[in-house]
């Protein structure tokens, strides 16, 4: 019978030191490219629910304005007209309509006949101060009414706007407490 070979004598297996020094270097490539896009991720996710948020109050504050808008003491808003006591409430309005704290927004004791009538005794216009994503509290900046569009100072006389205080820079190259 014949001796038959089928193949090298000496077959080797595995890998060369070359092609694992290849496949380490792509491995690091890939890595070196994922690692700014996931952080870019994360600063965007941030930033979207800073935008989020700052449009959830100031839909909030404005839904407020409407209802309590007054002139010094002439009531004009909706619910300023139904619950007069409430309205003239120097404590919780400004003389314009607009909340004198964030807080008063979670909360507002009506007066008026209707809402005894109803069984209404508040309003809700948030259910919780949403929190600054990019300072991670409730610590909103605030802007009063006749306060500049670009004033970092708080007059503290009502809410007309809020702010991040975070000084942090967006990739869109603004700043967030100018958003």
């Amino acid at each position: 019978m014949k001796n038959r070979i089928h193949g090298p004598a000496h077959l080797e297996t595995g890998v060369t030191l070359l092609e694992l020094l290849i496949t380490i270097a792509i491995i690091f490539i890939l890595a070196a490219i994922a690692m700014p896009i996931t952080k870019i991720t994360g600063k965007r996710t941030k930033e979207i629910e800073l935008r989020q948020n700052l449009r959830i109050i100031r839909t909030a504050i404005d839904q407020y304005n409407q209802d309590w808008n007054r002139n010094g003491a002439q009531l004009i808003g909706v619910e300023c007209v139904k619950n007069k006591l409430t309205c003239l409430d120097e404590g919780i309005n400004s003389a314009d309509g607009h909340p004198k704290t964030l807080e008063t927004l979670l909360k507002v004791e009506l007066s008026g006949l209707e809402a005894t009538a109803k069984n209404l005794k508040t309003k809700r216009y948030l259910r919780r101060i949403p929190i600054d994503p990019m300072t991670n509290s409730q610590d909103w900046g605030l802007r009063c009414y006749t306060d500049d569009i670009d004033s970092n100072s708080w007059c503290g006389d009502d809410v007309y706007d809020v702010y991040t205080k975070s000084e942090g820079v967006a990739t869109d190259g603004t700043k967030y407490s100018d958003w």
